[in-house]
C-alpha cells in the first residue's frame, strides 16, 4: 500500500488520540475539583441545585440546602464548586464588586436633566395654561362647525 492510501486512515488515529486526551484532562480536572471539596464550601450540582458542602466522605457529599435540609449526594453529581463570592452573589444576591463606590445611577433622568433654575422656571409656568392644540366648540365660528358635521354625514355608507 502506499502512503497516501494510509494517510486517511492516519489522520483518523490522531483526531481520535487528541480527542480521548482532552477528554482524559477534563475528567481529571472534575476528580481533582471534587476531591478539593471542604465542608463549608458553596457547590453546584449537575442538576443545578446550589447548597454547601456540610461533610464530604470518600464517594458521597452531605449538602446543606436551607434550614433543616440535608443532602445526601454522590461526589460525581457535584458539577462545580463555587468561591464564596460566587456562591453568596448566586444564592444571596450579594455583590462584592469594585464598582461600589463608584457613583450611582438614579433610576429615572429627572435627577440628571433637572437644575435649580429649571424648577424655578417650572414653578413659575405652573400659573399659566398649557395650550394643547385643541380648539373649543365656542372658539369655532358655529358656520364651521355644521359645515364640518355636514362632511361628516355626506356621502353613502357601503357598510350594511
Amino acid at each position: 500500500m502506499s502512503l497516501l492510501t494510509l494517510l486517511p486512515f492516519i489522520v483518523l488515529i490522531g483526531a481520535m488520540f487528541l480527542m480521548t486526551r482532552s477528554a482524559k484532562k477534563k475528567q481529571q480536572q472534575a476528580i481533582e475539583m471534587r476531591n478539593q471539596m471542604q465542608p463549608g464550601s458553596g457547590v453546584r450540582t449537575i442538576g443545578g441545585m446550589y447548597a454547601t458542602v456540610k461533610e464530604v466522605s470518600e464517594d458521597t457529599v452531605l449538602l446543606d440546602a436551607g434550614p433543616g435540609v440535608e443532602l445526601l449526594f454522590a461526589k460525581n453529581s457535584i458539577g462545580a464548586v463555587l468561591t464564596d463570592e460566587e456562591y453568596n452573589r448566586i444564592v444571596h444576591g450579594i455583590e462584592h464588586d469594585l464598582q461600589s463606590d463608584a457613583d450611582v445611577v438614579p433610576d429615572d433622568a429627572s435627577s440628571l436633566t433637572e437644575t435649580d433654575d429649571a424648577s424655578d422656571a417650572a414653578a413659575d409656568s405652573d400659573d399659566t395654561p398649557v395650550d394643547l392644540g385643541k380648539k373649543d366648540a365656542e372658539d369655532e365660528p358655529a358656520d364651521a362647525t355644521a359645515d364640518a358635521r355636514a362632511k361628516k354625514s355626506d356621502g353613502d355608507s357601503d357598510a350594511k
